[in-house]
């Protein structure tokens, strides 16, 4: 007898030497009416025409951006949450243990490493793609682990050989619906990462909401832990 052969894992398509990274995103385009249709949340965040991003291993990133001349500060550190307006005064702490569906990570941004499935994710393979563009991305299901009580989910095409996401499917916690699709391309190779520099999103009906560019790519620099501080 043959043993059946074991299926993809998605830990062997994460990219484990991407330490940190930092960019520009700039929308290029946004369309209001069809972004309120994923959500109120997702069609604020389309507002901010520039942000600068830092991501770095494991779980933390930073977020700048400039809104009317006041300047907004968004971190996420592992589960805890700043949102921080100097010019107000404003210190909004949050902690994000038992929501992980408000922890933005580098899914988001249309990357895997290896954090993603260390108490947040777990995968499931559900077929290789055998179709259109695609062809040849391993497909996966992603949902939190039952213990934090979230159960949206993720759907990802994973490029095996320049592990990234090609394209992720985004669904509701509350009936299972789709939500929103994202598609990555524009792919540039840093430092032996490659790393996607645009995102266009479609909401549940299909139809185009907006996308962002990534520019001023920069992979493994250092970045200093101090900079994540949500305290």
């Amino acid at each position: 007898m043959v043993a059946p052969a074991a299926e993809p894992s998605i830990t062997d398509y994460v990219q484990p030497g991407l330490r940190d990274l930092s960019f520009t995103a700039k929308v290029l385009s946004a369309k209001q009416s069809e972004l309120k249709k994923i959500n109120q949340d997702f069609s604020v965040s389309y507002r901010f025409s520039s942000s600068n991003v830092w991501l770095k291993e494991p779980m933390m990133l930073r977020m700048e951006s400039v809104v009317d001349d006041t300047k907004i500060f968004y971190i996420v550190n592992g589960t805890k949450r700043l949102v921080s307006v100097p010019r107000t005064g404003l210190r909004q702490r949050e902690d994000l243990s038992k929501a992980p569906g408000k922890r933005q990570t580098p899914l988001d941004f249309g990357l895997l490493t290896p954090s993603l499935f260390k108490g947040l994710f777990q995968a499931k393979f559900v077929r290789t793609e055998s179709r259109g563009d695609l062809k040849g991305c391993l497909v996966f299901d992603l949902t939190y682990l039952p213990s934090l009580d979230d159960t949206s989910r993720n759907r990802v095409w994973v490029d095996p050989q320049r592990k990234y996401t090609p394209k992720r499917e985004w669904y509701s916690q509350l009936g299972g619906y789709l939500m929103a699709t994202f598609t990555y391309s524009d792919l540039q190779a840093v430092g032996g990462i490659y790393v996607p520099r645009k995102v266009s999103v479609n909401n549940a009906e299909g139809k185009f909401a907006g996308s962002t560019a990534y520019q001023n790519v920069k992979v493994n620099t250092g970045l200093a832990t101090s900079l994540f501080d949500a305290s």
